[in-house]
């Protein structure tokens, strides 16, 4: 036999490794290297239960599953709260028989409509935390409101409705029984089982912008199990909360059941153990950095974390020729709609204002705001301060207890009345119905100077609504200002007709119970 030449190949055959055979005896291709795992892979074997929490995107927000499930449950409520006054109301002889599927329309239209109106009062506005006395009160708004709804559509359906008797037997129930849920099922998930466990990579300046959350009883879904120090950032947290992992950070999470991976290191050069997160990623657990974290649990973009490529790069900033002809459609509409149901409000406010003024000086006041691409357009308002506020031409934020403000114009800007003439800026094109409240020129310009990314919130139309004004308190400072900016960064990052619906719906508890107003 020819001799042949000793190759790397040769070698290996010779080492007892033939080509196309595995360990375990299977084929495999002789060039074919396997890697081996940047780490261990987590631990396996028994392990104490505990629900996995996520999100899902539904109304332009990642909301937690535990509120999903309270959410469900309730509708579950209403559903079986309507089945059994809809027997008791049919066996007791005084109602008459259901029509063919009748009960299934006015089921889904019940259940819907009330769950509708509790999120419309804040019922499922993450953060709440509402008192058993706010709650009772919510709860009775809520299915009041959510009675009214019913009662106009089923006059437009009338094939879907139930006699009044049925109703309000379904009513009461909904009551005792969404006050039980509430009563249980939010206390279940204050329990440290229903709420997510989170790890955060660093313990500088940033990583104490987390610990600073306030933690009150059942205000956020998640808990900091700890702070992992990086290598080179200067450490503000608290030395009790740091966290030696001790083991590869997937073995590390999977055995304290960590859900969510926060990196929030002040200085991420060189600190940030990639191989480990992406570990910890393909094994089911959320790495996210501090600014998208903010975003999920607060809906505002933490200016204080804030790159300028997160900005560039990430996800959001979207716009299209549907959602702007869908917006508009929906701001006209909803214009339109309200205008037609509030004219006799605004008669009467035009009235009161001139009845207490005496007949003298204007009733509606116009100002120049800034609005979309910096643009500038006349506001117009129900005058709520005496005439000529500004005689000395300073311009002023508005004040608690204001001395400008009159005794009818505290009660319309309590009641939010004084905004209502602004619908005709809506109709004009000059505002939308959900955006940044417009500011005045001359705000505008100071607040630029001193506050970053300032600008970008007039990438959309001002609004006469927005998802800063139902999540903050009135702004009449440059420090609200700056709070404000936040939610209105993230609105302008996530634009969306359901972000928009939701914020509508939120507002009625602004209205109604005059949270902001001054």
């Amino acid at each position: 036999m020819d001799d042949v030449a000793e190759s790397p190949r040769n070698r290996d055959k010779a080492a007892g490794s033939p080509e196309g055979t595995a360990p375990d005896g299977s084929e495999v291709h002789a060039d074919l290297h396997v890697l081996p795992l940047p780490m261990a892979a987590p631990p396996r074997g028994r392990q104490s239960l505990r629900f996995r929490h996520g999100h899902l995107q539904l109304l332009g927000r990642d909301i937690s599953s535990s509120m999903v499930l309270l959410a469900l449950s309730e509708f579950l409520v209403l559903l079986v709260a309507f089945e059994v006054a809809l027997r008791i109301w049919l066996s007791s002889g005084i109602g008459a028989a259901a029509g063919p599927g009748e009960p299934v329309q006015a089921f889904t239209l019940f259940a819907a409509v009330n769950v509708a109106a509790m999120l419309s009062m804040g019922l499922y506005r993450r953060g709440a935390g509402h008192t058993l006395s706010s709650t009772l009160l919510r709860l009775a708004g809520a299915l009041i409101l959510g009675a009214a709804v019913l009662a106009g559509l089923f006059y437009l359906l009338p094939q879907a409705s139930v006699g009044r008797g049925a109703l309000a037997v379904a009513f009461a129930l909904a009551f005792l029984g969404l006050l039980m849920t509430r009563f249980i099922g939010v206390r279940l998930l204050e329990l440290d089982t229903f709420r997510r466990q989170v790890l955060v990579l660093g313990a500088g300046h940033n990583a104490e912008l987390i610990n600073r959350i306030p933690h009150r009883k059942g205000r956020h879904g998640f808990i900091v199990a700890g702070f992992v120090p990086g290598p080179t950032e200067a450490r503000v947290v608290n030395a009790g909360r740091f966290i030696d992992p001790e083991l590869p950070l997937a073995q590390y999470v999977a055995l304290h059941h960590i859900d969510d991976v926060v990196v929030a290191l002040d200085d991420a050069r060189g600190g940030v153990p990639f191989d480990e997160l992406i570990a910890c990623k393909m094994s089911g657990v959320d790495v996210l950095d501090i600014t998208h974290f903010f975003e999920r649990e607060a809906g505002v973009v933490k200016l204080d974390t804030l790159r300028p490529s997160a900005m560039i790069f990430s996800r959001g900033f979207r716009q299209s020729l549907y959602r702007d002809v869908t917006k508009r459609t929906l701001d006209v509409v909803a214009s339109l709609g309200l205008l037609a149901v509030a004219w006799p409000f605004m008669l009467l406010t035009a009235a009161g204002i001139l009845v207490e003024s005496r007949g003298r000086g204007s009733v509606l006041y116009r100002q120049v705001r800034v609005g979309q691409y910096g643009r500038q357009f006349t506001l117009l308002k129900f005058r709520s301060m005496v005439m000529d506020a500004e005689i000395d031409g300073k311009p002023r934020w508005a004040e608690q207890n204001d001395a400008r403000i009159t005794r009818f114009g505290r009660f319309i800007r309590k009641t939010r009345l004084d905004e209502l003439p602004q619908l005709l800026n809506v109709i004009r094109g000059d505002m939308s119905f959900v955006g940044p409240r417009p500011e005045r020129p001359v705000f505008v310009r100071q607040l630029s100077e001193r506050l970053p990314y300032y600008q970008h919130r007039h990438w959309v139309k001002p609004g006469l609504t927005g998802w800063a004004q139902i999540n903050y308190p009135y702004g009449a400072s440059e420090q609200d200002a700056l709070e404000k900016l936040q939610y209105d960064l993230y609105y302008v990052k996530n634009p969306s007709i359901a972000l928009d619906l939701l914020t509508i719906a939120q507002t009625v508890e602004v209205v109604l119970f005059g949270r902001g107003s001054r």
